[in-house]
C-alpha cells in the first residue's frame, strides 16, 4: 500500500474555501439569524435564571457547532481545501452545547468558562478563515471581524467572572446580536460568489 503525498495548500486553497463557503452562504444565514433570536429572547426576560440562560445558550452553541460541522463534512471543494477549521468550531460548538444540557445546574462560573474558551477557539478559527481569504473574496474583513469581536467577548468573560447573572445575560444578548449580523452580512456577501 503506498501512501501518496497530498499537495501543500497554496492559492488555490483559499479559492476552494471561498467556494465552498460561497455554496453554502444560507448556513452562515441560519448562523446568524439563530444569533440574532438568541440576542433578542435575552433581552425580551431580562430576568432569565441561570438554568434557562445555560439551556438556550446550549441550544445556540449547539445548533452552530453542527451548522458549522456540516459545512466542514458536505462543503463542496479539492483536497487542497483545508476544511478544518469549520470542523474545529463546530466540535467546539457541539461540545459547549452538550455541556451546557449535561449539566444545567452548573455554577455561573462553569458556564462563563464554557461560554469563553468555546467563544475564544471560534473567535481565533474565524479570524484565521478570514486571512485565508482575505485574497479571494471582498467583505472578509466581516468574517475577520466576527472572530475579533467573538475572542474579545471570550476575554471580558473570563476577566469578568463576577459579574452578576444579568450583566452577563445582556453581554451576551449584545454579542449574539452583533455576531449575527456579521453573520449575515457575510452570508449575503458570499452568496455573490457561489457557483450556478
Amino acid at each position: 500500500m503506498s501512501i501518496q503525498a497530498q499537495p501543500a495548500p497554496g492559492p488555490l486553497a483559499g479559492a476552494a474555501i471561498a467556494q465552498a463557503l460561497a455554496d453554502h452562504w444560507w448556513v452562515l444565514l441560519l448562523r446568524g439569524i439563530a444569533a440574532l433570536i438568541f440576542g433578542i429572547l435575552t433581552f425580551l426576560w431580562p430576568g432569565i435564571t441561570l438554568l434557562t440562560l445555560t439551556l438556550f445558550w446550549g441550544a445556540f452553541a449547539l445548533v452552530d457547532g453542527v451548522l458549522s460541522l456540516w459545512t466542514a463534512i458536505f462543503g463542496k471543494g479539492s483536497t487542497l481545501a483545508p476544511r478544518w477549521w469549520l470542523a474545529i468550531v463546530g466540535v467546539a460548538g457541539i461540545a459547549a452545547g452538550i455541556l451546557a444540557f449535561a449539566w444545567p445546574v452548573m455554577t455561573a462560573f462553569i458556564l462563563l468558562l464554557f461560554i469563553a474558551c468555546w467563544a475564544i477557539v471560534a473567535g481565533v478559527m474565524e479570524i484565521w478563515g478570514a486571512i485565508k481569504l482575505r485574497k479571494e473574496i471582498e467583505g472578509e474583513w466581516l468574517l475577520g471581524l466576527a472572530g475579533l469581536l467573538t475572542v474579545i467577548f471570550g476575554v471580558i468573560l473570563i476577566a469578568r467572572p463576577a459579574v452578576g447573572a444579568l450583566a452577563v445575560a445582556w453581554m451576551i444578548g449584545w454579542f449574539a446580536m452583533l455576531i449575527g449580523v456579521t453573520w449575515i452580512a457575510l452570508a449575503f456577501r458570499l452568496k455573490k460568489y457561489r457557483q450556478a
